[in-house]
């Protein structure tokens, strides 16, 4: 029987509390639907929530339509500030069928207006203007309930980063909260629901306030302090509804009390200093009155009107595993270091702790260890210490950061003193944006498995509040191009929709501070820096504003992120500087250009000096943002920009072809990212296709199927190899082991994709490089690759309304399994091949569809025609193939 099931507002898990929306859209999911089923109809159910447990009937909306995601807002008038919203779902077919009322799901709105907050921004007064790290501050306020509760909410920010308690209790589960955001455009704050902790009499509510990003050391060359503001601020309000209907504010102002407390140091580079000698006993209980060594809150102006309060829409930070040691290493040194057998991002928890007051246990981390020894020399200016200073307690302490993050496999503790075991007290947890694995990959090769899976512990490293490069020096930015290149693969792997959305809003703030042109990091950590200011333009760094967008849209079939982007994506495009003489639809050629960023012939110390022309590069990527763009018009129907743009295309592409392509089909630069990128890009003719991908194959075998290719080219070289043809090249290169190559970092134990192909020298020493992370996902972006071409699952319309069974069949591959969460529910698909005593072969094709999708199945060592079309429903064919191609491939004999 068929139900319904995941119904949500907007791209939001779960009951939405606190959100900035004022119509949200509606979707939802299907559950054991027969074949025959086809919803004809929908009917909403609309009930305001006045308490707990009272509940008003607004509206009850029938609908005759097929579609379940992204339905509009049903109501006719928008959400109002703190309303809270309940539905319940149901829908029919044709013949009259109607599944049982879904669920109910809730939304409640958040503060949407500034005439909302009625708290004042507070500070301590000491430290306005400090030019050094400052220690933590503890704000707190005592109240007493006037009767029974019916609601209580927390609305709460602060400019650095904060924890919540009231009455001792953790409010939440959020880490470095508020996140972080272009603190001079949006400031997000959060919701919580703190009816819970609240006692029937006396109640205190404390926030512990760090600075953070805001204004901590942050950026390049040791990074700036206070690039948002000279010191850290809370704005705070609990709101209780009580039985009777009256309303208390408890808002933060000058009765509020503020001290120091325990953590000394609070540094997003260099970790934390906490000692336990200076903890301020239930600080955030009620007290006896006594105010001794605490301090009244000092009133700020009002926060200026032109910075946004938001709730965002991004999904917070979490700590979401831990990690238990897997060895204890003593080193040539006599240092110990335990091993966590895997390169994260968080920070390491200690339990029973014992040892005299005043002793110090000191956490250094590192991803990677050089000479048997902890490899700090990639931090470059970032110290990545945490240090505990003990209380003495008899009992047993524990410690675990508040606000900091380190990125690590390797932890070496000095001071050790308790009586436990060091490996049974200290682990490891796991810290990022808490989004939703929705896909999966797995085949016959364990090495691809495991590329796989460090693409993925990759990703979740870097997706943390912003996409960042890396997670562990003195960095830690949100780089465009990575973000460029590395957004299709991305939405294949974890739920990053909302995240990356939050982030485009920012991305865009940047741009118009910078007269139009995107900054390269998101938020701009150059600000204070006019030589990284001035280092624009830039392509694919600044040809996110199309790129990333449009991968969100491709997977979620949303045009709404289009239309919030839409002006981003013209003014850059506009603002692109072109030559004024010539090529005049081309990029302006006297400005740099960063290229195929770490092509591995570049040297260590200019990663920009790839085997590919610089220039080459930026126009294929414009070209392919003019298209893009263009589509982009057609769906939004802005008719006159889509012509517009589809001229500017065609014109560039014929300069394209005049300025970097020989008639024959060859490349100015003869080099593996040049064909891969004109042939995934569309910038040939048919003939020239055919020719380029010939040459692509000399390239690749002279070079022993070793990478050749840099941020550009990687996302697309294997691609390129497919698409005309040489699959079996392709999977050479994919199953290649010697540095540079995919693989080659499995072999030498990695477990997250490096910065550089080879970050670790094949003796085991760090490339010496200055530029040198052992995680960076960018290159990770073969995962798509791995999705489409080895497994075969290929999406072919935005939000996976149609999708493609179409494995290549290639190598010594057996089998392959692939799945993913799209908008209308699970599509998975897994194959294997069976040989027989006779030499024949016969694969074996299973498919899942969702409901309202259509899946083509295509089989392999077919016509183009032998293909079945399916719908809805669990799927299961065997055909008879012959593996009729060469394996291995040789490669060609180097020149003498």
């Amino acid at each position: 029987m068929a139900s319904i099931i995941d119904v949500k507002f907007e791209h939001y898990r779960g009951n939405a509390l606190g959100v900035q929306e004022l119509k949200p859209r509606i979707s939802w999911r299907f559950q054991d639907t027969p074949s025959d089923f086809q919803q004809e109809g929908y009917e909403v159910e609309v009930s305001e929530i006045i308490s707990d447990s009272q509940s008003v009937l607004l509206e009850n909306i029938k609908c005759n339509s097929p579609l379940s995601s992204l339905i509009p807002w049903p109501l006719s008038q928008p959400l109002k500030s703190r309303q809270k919203i309940s539905i319940r779902v149901r829908a029919w077919d044709a013949n009259q069928y109607s599944t049982p009322w879904s669920e109910r799901r809730e939304i409640e709105a958040g503060l949407l207006v500034r005439s909302d907050w009625k708290a004042d921004r507070i500070a301590a007064p000491w430290g306005t203007d400090a030019l050094e790290p400052q220690p933590e501050q503890l704000f707190r306020k005592e109240f007493s309930l006037k009767g029974q509760v019916s609601q209580v909410r927390l609305y709460v920010t602060a400019q650095g980063v904060y924890e919540a308690e009231i009455n001792g209790r953790r409010v939440g589960d959020y880490f470095l909260a508020p996140g972080w955001t272009s603190y001079d455009s949006r400031l997000q704050y959060q919701t919580y629901d703190v009816k819970s902790l609240l006692e029937n009499d006396k109640n205190c509510i404390g926030v512990r306030v760090a600075e953070g990003w805001f204004c901590g050391r942050i950026g390049f060359g040791g990074g700036h302090r206070n690039i948002w503001g000279p010191h850290t601020a809370l704005l705070a309000q609990l709101e209780i509804i009580y039985v009777n209907g009256e309303v208390e504010i408890i808002a933060s102002d000058y009765s509020w009390k503020v001290r120091k407390g325990p953590i000394q140091l609070a540094e997003i580079y260099d970790g934390e200093k906490y000692d336990a000698t200076q903890e301020v006993p239930d600080w955030s209980s009620p007290s006896d009155g006594s105010d001794e060594g605490w301090t009244t809150a000092l009133v700020m102006e009002p926060l200026p009107a032109s910075i946004e309060l938001t709730a965002g829409f991004g999904e917070p930070v979490r700590r979401v595993e831990v990690i238990n040691p897997v060895q204890k290493i003593v080193t040539p040194s006599g240092k110990i270091i335990l091993d966590f057998g895997q390169n994260l991002v968080g920070y390491l928890r200690l339990r029973s702790i014992k040892g005299p007051q005043g002793h110090k246990i000191v956490l250094s981390h590192a991803e990677v260890l050089e000479n048997h020894e902890l490899g700090t020399r990639p931090l470059r200016i970032c110290q990545a210490v945490d240090t505990y200073t003990l209380n003495g307690d008899e009992q047993g302490e524990s410690y675990e950061p508040r606000f900091t993050f380190h990125g690590f496999r390797y932890a070496q503790i000095d001071g050790w003193v308790s009586e436990y075991d060091m490996e049974a007290s200290i682990e490891a947890v796991v810290c990022h944006t808490d989004m939703k694995k929705v896909g999966a990959f797995s085949c016959s090769d364990p090495l691809l498995n495991k590329l796989y899976q460090n693409i993925c512990w990759g990703m979740r490293g870097n997706f943390l509040s912003v996409p960042t490069d890396c997670p562990q020096r003195d960095e830690r930015l949100g780089w465009s191009g990575d973000l460029a290149l590395f957004a299709p693969t991305a939405t294949l792997i974890y739920d990053c929709f909302n995240m990356l959305k939050n982030w485009f809003v920012d991305v865009e703030h940047e741009q118009k501070t910078l007269g139009g042109v995107p900054s390269m990091v998101t938020p701009n950590a150059t600000l204070p820096d006019p030589v990284w200011c001035r280092r624009i333009p830039c392509a694919i760094w600044h040809d996110v504003t199309i790129l990333g967008p449009f991968a969100l849209y491709e997977e979620a079939g949303d045009t709404a992120i289009l239309r919030q982007q839409y002006s981003s994506m013209t003014t850059w495009i506009r603002k692109l500087p072109r030559n004024s003489t010539g090529a005049t639809h081309l990029w302006d050629n006297t400005i740099f250009q960063l290229g195929d960023w770490l092509d591995p012939v570049a040297p260590p110390d200019a990663p920009w000096k790839g085997a590919t022309d610089a220039k080459m590069v930026a126009n294929c990527f414009l070209i392919q943002s003019l298209n893009l763009l263009a589509r982009i018009a057609g769906i939004l129907g802005m008719d006159a920009d889509q012509a517009e743009f589809e001229r500017e295309a065609q014109d560039a592409k014929k300069e394209f072809q005049a300025e970097y392509v020989t008639p024959s089909g060859r490349m100015v630069s003869d080099s593996q990212t040049a064909y891969a990128l004109a042939i995934c890009f569309d910038l040939l003719s048919p003939s020239q296709a055919e020719r380029a991908g010939r040459r692509l194959v000399d390239l690749v075998r002279k070079n022993e199927f070793r990478i050749g290719t840099g941020f550009a080219g990687t996302p697309y070289i294997c691609e390129a190899l497919v698409r005309t043809g040489h699959t079996q090249v392709a999977y050479s290169m994919l199953l290649e082991k010697k540095c540079p190559s995919w693989l080659y970092p499995v072999t030498m134990g990695a477990t997250t994709v490096w910065e550089r192909w080879d970050s670790m020298l094949p003796d085991g020493t760090i490339n010496p490089g200055e530029m040198t992370s052992f995680n960076h996902y960018a290159f990770g972006s073969i995962a798509k690759f791995l999705y489409e071409r080895v497994a075969g699952l290929q999406r072919l319309e935005p939000g996976w309304k149609r999708f493609r069974f179409a494995p290549c069949i290639g190598a010594e591959f057996s089998h392959a399994t692939a799945f993913h969460i799209a908008p209308q529910g699970l599509v998975a698909c897994s194959w294997k091949t069976i040989a027989a005593a006779d030499g024949s072969q016969t694969i074996e094709m299973k498919v899942s569809v969702p409901h309202n999708t259509i899946c083509e199945v295509a089989f392999p060592d077919r016509s183009a025609v032998d293909k079945e079309i399916v719908g809805s429903g669990e799927w299961s064919f065997k055909r008879s193939f012959r593996r009729n191609y060469e394996w291995p491939i040789p490669a060609l004999p180097p020149k003498s």
